[in-house]
């Protein structure tokens, strides 16, 4: 783990309490939606950097079955209170997981990544979703790597998403930018994107 990395999850430690009040209730139904329907139903969802376990709790109410994973010792803790699962400790560099999920939910959480870290964290992902699987991602829109105060960020753009999701191994569903929904954030974009691992002929038996 980076010097960066570290002290971004420092950061997200010592401000536990803010984070989660100022993120557990945004209202993130319009992409969770479009999410869902693309799952069987009470099929197995992963929280990827859940933070205040909001979306955990939703996916719970909707009769998924979830687990969740959050970098920041303390956020997890919170989580843990507020979903009432227990929410793992964990990195995205130290996920490791293969054919387990029918959904992953990465919700602005794999913007902590290094770029160079970013594709084998995605091709991980991908591993971890069962054949047919899908995953969202989004992250803040821009490109490439900067700093704001104690926290490290990847900015994606179009570009950027096509390019680790395809070289992950998974298909595009759709692509979409959207404002920022937490209050006071109107200017603030976010780069959008839901993928599919799609079944292989063989898996499934199918010789063609």
């Amino acid at each position: 783990m980076t010097d960066m990395t570290n002290t971004t999850i420092e950061y997200y430690n010592e401000h536990a309490g803010e984070f989660f009040d100022g993120t557990v209730n945004a209202d993130m139904s319009e992409i969770l939606k479009r999410f869902e329907k693309l799952l069987p139903e009470g099929g197995c969802v992963l929280d990827a950097g859940c933070g205040s376990g909001r979306d955990s709790k939703h996916f719970l109410e909707q009769g998924f079955k979830v687990s969740a994973f959050d970098a920041s010792p303390e956020i997890a803790r919170l989580a843990s209170e507020y979903v009432g699962i227990d929410v793992k400790c964990c990195t995205f560099e130290e996920f490791h997981e293969t054919e387990r999920y029918d959904g992953i939910w990465a919700c602005a959480s794999l913007l902590h990544v290094r770029e160079r870290d970013i594709e084998a964290v995605m091709g991980n992902l991908a591993q971890a979703l069962k054949p047919g699987g899908v995953i969202y991602i989004s992250f803040k829109y821009g490109e490439g790597e900067r700093q704001r105060g104690e926290r490290f960020f990847l900015d994606m753009d179009e570009d950027g998403i096509a390019r680790i999701v395809g070289g992950a191994g998974l298909e595009m569903v759709s692509t979409f930018v959207t404002g920022d929904v937490r209050d006071g954030r109107d200017s603030e974009k976010w780069m959008n994107c839901i993928a599919i691992r799609r079944v292989n002929t063989r898996e499934i038996g199918w010789w063609g």
